[in-house]
């Protein structure tokens, strides 16, 4: 198969992964029914490379094939077609304007199970129901910034691989250790079981101040932050070993998850 291939109808049906990537419910439905995700920009594409992913096809503007030059060669090599087009023709596919140089169609990987993720690890991200893509995005940025090992989601909670989470997650997504854990929230149980004190971020009448839980933090923390809005849910408090909220000032009772996230992450980073 040679490469680059020219695209000139934005209908070709090989063209058919890039497919309305603004449609959120769209591509919820159908990224992991075809086991594909979405990577945009050249830095994204070699971090999801490096992790050892593998892509499916790649689509780009005629510039980029000599600044990707690496890439198209590699995949000429392995077979994998390069799609070449205008930018016209690859707005009218995807839905939007392409100023990050290439789109690549990559090709899921299994999810390990949790037991595999968190092993070795002593400070572990829990994400629950949080459906925004950016704001799962920022968290995956701040675990690997702020030194959090791993990240787990629950069932409910957006997708990590969305093409907005892994572009404001820098990549980052493929950096730190991730899976989803389901059932929860008793995989609460399973996580103490595992060995780590699971300490839920909310605003409840017994929460501690993050402040005197960084005195002398845990040595295994699964810190659990909640849904935009509602927060974690009453079932998930309860079952937690310990509720902290961040001191707050300004009349200003909760920040947004992903900001409440990374402070409590580096409150109780591992300091050894």
């Amino acid at each position: 198969m040679g490469v680059p291939i020219a695209i000139t109808d934005s209908s070709d049906p090989r063209l058919e992964d890039y497919v309305s990537l603004t449609d959120v419910a769209l591509r919820r439905r159908t990224e992991p029914e075809r086991g594909l995700y979405i990577a945009e920009s050249q830095k994204v594409i070699r971090r999801a490379l490096a992790a050892g992913h593998r892509p499916r096809s790649y689509l780009m503007a005629e510039r980029w094939v000599t600044d990707l030059a690496d890439l198209v060669e590699a995949a000429e090599a392995d077979g994998i077609p390069v799609y070449v087009a205008a930018h016209d023709v690859i707005e009218a596919r995807t839905g939007f304007h392409l100023h990050r140089g290439a789109l690549a169609s990559m090709q899921r990987p299994e999810l390990p199970s949790v037991e595999a993720v968190v092993a070795g690890a002593r400070r572990v991200v829990v994400v629950e129901d949080v459906v925004d893509h950016t704001n799962v995005g920022a968290i995956f940025r701040s675990a690997a910034a702020l030194g959090a090992e791993a990240v787990l989601v629950s069932p409910r909670c957006a997708d990590p691989l969305y093409r907005r989470s892994i572009r404001v997650s820098m990549g980052t997504v493929f950096q730190v250790p991730w899976t989803r854990v389901d059932p929860w929230p008793q995989g609460v149980d399973r996580l103490r079981g595992l060995g780590f004190t699971v300490v839920a971020m909310a605003l409840s009448d017994d929460s501690v101040s993050l402040d005197a839980l960084e005195v002398d933090p845990p040595e295994r923390v699964a810190l659990v932050v909640g849904a935009e809005g509602d927060g974690l849910s009453a079932r998930t408090v309860a079952s937690a070993d310990v509720t902290v909220r961040i001191p707050m000032a300004g009349g200003v009772d909760s920040l947004n998850v992903a900001a409440a996230a990374a402070v409590a992450m580096w409150s109780l980073r591992v300091r050894d």
